[in-house]
């Protein structure tokens, strides 16, 4: 069965190769299938051919599938016609033929990767998990933990928001950014996922205001109107709890304080990037005692049609108030959780220190 594995990692590959293979394949089955109407036409009528269109569509790129579509076609209207009388069952049968075969051309044409509907899948879903991936907060020493939770809109999985992480060798030092790309689930995530390549080969090399400095020029070289994000960049040292907070756009950070059992809101502030060069950022900067954390999150969290940026803000303090006396672990799905179902992406992060 080694045969069967090679041809399968062939197909996977996507080459033309592999697609004339799996073209002249199919159309042997079609071949073999014309071969058995003519004979036995209650063995294989027309509605079998169906079939094999239906495996084309799955497997094949446009121009290998209409070729298979032209081979399905004749043999099926010449095995349906071989067969008589004519009836008007028969007639409606190549009508329907023809239809499904222009439904599945016009689908296939429509797939801009120019790769078959699984193998278009696969890729979007590894895109997906790369991104989720890289998200990740890294094992943090012992005193701190870190909590994160993300919604996408509509709830396809593909959002616009995300978050880069990196903890130096050490395992003293943590920079972080939280991103907000414009636009709403799949829409945001090209951007998304071009912003976290060049954020996630950045963050930890480069940092503070020369890192945003670095993602605006990268976004403005997009030479697109609509192409800006929203950001904030923790750098946080793990030995002091010395932190430095720089916002781009982004909605103000929460600082939790153990002695006042509450979430106040960070003074950081700044232009959001992609909109024009050196834009103005103003950093902000404190220190975490035992006990005290640090919130980030999208405006998907606090923004509805009926709030404003305000009144979503005290909302999140009251809720994140309960959710963090509740315990840290869990506390970001719990926030999430409570966000009225919208039409915006939604992401919540916690670095909390014990």
């Amino acid at each position: 069965m080694s045969w069967l594995a090679e041809l399968s990692t062939s197909w996977r590959s996507g080459t033309q190769r592999s697609q004339l293979v799996a073209a002249g394949g199919l159309a042997v089955g079609v071949a073999a299938s014309f071969a058995v109407s003519l004979g036995r036409y209650e063995l294989f009528p027309l509605a079998g051919y169906f079939l094999w269109l239906l495996l084309g569509m799955l497997l094949l790129r446009f121009w290998p599938l209409v070729g298979l579509t032209g081979v399905i076609s004749a043999a099926g209207v010449a095995a349906c016609l071989s067969q008589e009388p004519a009836t008007d069952r028969k007639v409606a049968g190549l009508v329907i033929l023809a239809l499904a075969v222009a439904l599945v051309l016009y689908v296939a044409s429509r797939q801009r990767s120019g790769l078959p509907t699984p193998l278009s899948e696969a890729l979007l879903s590894d895109l997906r998990d790369r991104l989720a991936a890289q998200g990740r907060v890294p094992d943090l020493p012992d005193g701190w933990h870190a909590q994160s939770a993300m919604v996408a809109a509509y709830g396809v999985g593909y959002a616009g928001d995300f978050m880069v992480a990196d903890l130096d060798e050490d395992g003293q030092h943590l920079e972080l950014v939280l991103v907000d790309v414009v636009g709403k689930g799949v829409t945001a995530a090209p951007s998304a996922l071009l912003l976290a390549g060049a954020l996630g080969g950045l963050v930890g090399a480069m940092h503070d205001r020369d890192l945003f400095d670095a993602a605006n020029d990268f976004l403005l070289r997009q030479h697109a109107d609509e192409t800006f994000a929203t950001a904030v960049h923790l750098s946080l040292d793990l030995g002091t709890g010395g932190y430095t907070i720089l916002s781009a756009g982004h909605p103000p950070a929460l600082r939790w304080s153990a002695a006042d059992r509450a979430w106040a809101v960070d003074n950081s502030r700044g232009l959001a990037l992609g909109i024009m060069p050196e834009p103005e950022l103003h950093a902000s900067s404190g220190v975490l005692a035992p006990g005290d954390a640090l919130m980030f999150y999208t405006d998907g969290v606090i923004e509805t049609p009926t709030n404003d940026l305000d009144s979503g803000i005290a909302w999140l303090q009251e809720v994140g108030r309960g959710a963090f006396l509740r315990g840290v672990d869990g506390a970001a799905a719990r926030i999430v959780g409570r966000v009225a179902r919208g039409d915006d992406d939604r992401a919540v992060l916690i670095i909390a220190r014990s």
